[in-house]
């Protein structure tokens, strides 16, 4: 299990250096910021971004919610998300699918 647990965090640095340095933080991210009012999209073609927090020089930094085209039809947005580790927690930068 440890070897897999390996694997994976290594190859989660590499995938991650091929976009820049990956982001670790020692300690959980904290609880989101409250719930933002998200009112009316502005097309049909738009769809909500949630909020999160990224990681900038060892901190958390709350990113807002925003309106957003996919940029194809039918393609849905994977939430960035933070992954326990060894050494802290790994930024996941979130994307289309």
């Amino acid at each position: 299990m440890k070897t897999t647990g390996r694997r994976f965090l290594a190859t989660l640095l590499v995938a991650t250096a091929a976009w820049g340095a990956a982001v670790i933080i020692r300690t959980a991210p904290p609880a989101p910021v409250s719930m933002a009012v998200v009112g009316v999209a502005p097309s049909p073609r738009h769809i909500w971004i949630p909020g999160y927090y990224k990681g900038v020089n060892g901190r958390y930094v709350w990113v807002h919610g925003r309106w957003r085209i996919p940029p194809h039809p039918g393609q849905v947005w994977v939430a960035p998300m933070w992954r326990s580790g060894p050494n802290g927690y790994t930024f996941v930068t979130g994307h289309w699918r």
